[in-house]
């Protein structure tokens, strides 16, 4: 039926007869449909429900301002505004269930891709994205877009964007999104999607993330650090159906070019580590960075040092493995005080495991930055000035 005519969700809202005691909003009718077993009823029931939802007639201005009833400091804020939307706990109710698909799909391949077209539409209201950011919602787009990115799930993808976009809008959704390393997801899509519907939602939620004055110098700097200027530059020279989104490049090649500060070597090596993920970059092999670097590695009683060390410890990734190796030695050699620092720590007890790692070159980097450790100071001077 709604298929037939959207409009026709309207009826769901007729006044109930006040003489029937059983009258029940539809609100009511349809959460209570969600808890059913059968993911076809689940389904069925949502989108109804979302359709209802849309089209209620008493939205209320507090709400599509943002303003909950259940903020226990609104109460003067929903006065002015007219008071609460009587469907506020049910939309919460419905937005709670949506997460729990998210986390949880009762439907493989199914309750996630309905799930997030549903929020698409429903995240249009200010007040939807309020209880979306509370009930923890924004923390599960990173991790979903970068599992979806790829063609086939381009419809998926583009409705996960524009959630995201959604949420830019709302300051405290910006910061969460930021802080939840939406970032280089971002960056990726734009970097790989061939549908423009796709690549323009997501440069457009990055442009609104850059705009943002608090989130600006911590997040330009994470958006030149994942390639995003390159992406722009090499954007420019194709050729676009759509002039909103040569305006977009336009605007985000001027921004990065004079807008970000451009990291410094150490700043970049810093983020390498905190992502978890290492590669053999010249940061790492480069003599001159160790030399001009090693006394930073004191800051905040060790933190990047600490940092590469869990990650002998807990990394699983080959390459990762190897390259912190490798930098545990030249931090040994280049700081006065290197290997007792690493001692200290138990590096040298994280770095004698790996050289019984199934990998040969994680073997050859734990031996050789083990005899790093073990030699004296002024051996370890002539055994490196003789290799050098």
């Amino acid at each position: 039926m709604l298929q037939e005519n959207p409009l026709r969700a309207k009826y769901f809202h007729q006044t109930p007869d006040p003489e029937s005691a059983s009258s029940l909003d539809p609100y009511t009718v349809f959460l209570r449909l969600l808890q059913r077993q059968e993911w076809v009823a689940q389904e069925k029931a949502a989108k109804l429900l979302t359709a209802i939802i849309d089209s209620r007639p008493m939205k209320s201005l507090a709400f599509n301002n943002g303003i909950l009833s259940s903020d226990p400091s609104s109460a003067l804020q929903l006065a002015s505004f007219g008071g609460p939307d009587p469907a506020e706990a049910h939309i919460s109710s419905f937005v709670d269930w949506l997460i729990g698909q998210m986390k949880r799909p009762s439907a493989v391949n199914k309750s996630v891709p309905i799930s997030i077209s549903i929020l698409a539409v429903l995240l249009r209201e200010r007040g939807t994205r309020q209880l979306f950011l509370r009930a923890g919602g924004v923390q599960l787009l990173p991790s979903m877009i970068k599992s979806s990115n790829s063609p086939a799930n381009s419809q998926l993808l583009y409705e996960l964007c524009l959630c995201a976009w959604q949420m830019t809008f709302l300051a405290a959704g910006a910061d969460a999104l930021g802080k939840a390393g939406i970032v280089r997801p971002l960056v990726e899509v734009t970097r790989v999607a061939q549908k423009e519907k796709v690549f323009r939602i997501a440069m457009s939620a990055l442009r609104n993330l850059l705009d943002r004055p608090e989130l600006h110098d911590t997040l330009a700097p994470e958006m030149v650090d994942a390639g995003l200027q390159k992406i722009v530059i090499t954007k420019q020279m194709q050729a676009w159906g759509d002039d909103d989104i040569v305006e977009l490049l336009k605007y985000m090649d001027e921004q990065l070019k004079h807008g970000i500060k451009v990291l410094s070597n150490f700043d970049k090596y810093k983020r390498e580590v905190a992502s978890g993920q290492l590669d053999w970059s010249p940061m790492h092999t480069s003599e001159a960075f160790w030399k001009e670097h090693a006394d930073k590695f004191e800051e905040r009683d060790f933190m990047v040092l600490r940092a590469l060390l869990k990650l002998l410890e807990s990394s699983r990734e080959v390459k990762t493995l190897a390259v912190a190796c490798s930098d545990v030695g030249m931090f040994i050699v280049h700081h006065p005080q290197g290997r007792y620092i690493v001692n200290d720590l138990r590096g040298k007890e994280l770095v004698m495991r790996l050289m019984a790692h199934p990998d040969p070159d994680v073997q050859k980097q734990a031996l050789l930055t083990v005899q790093k450790i073990m030699i004296t100071r002024d051996k370890l001077e002539f055994l490196t000035g003789s290799s050098s």
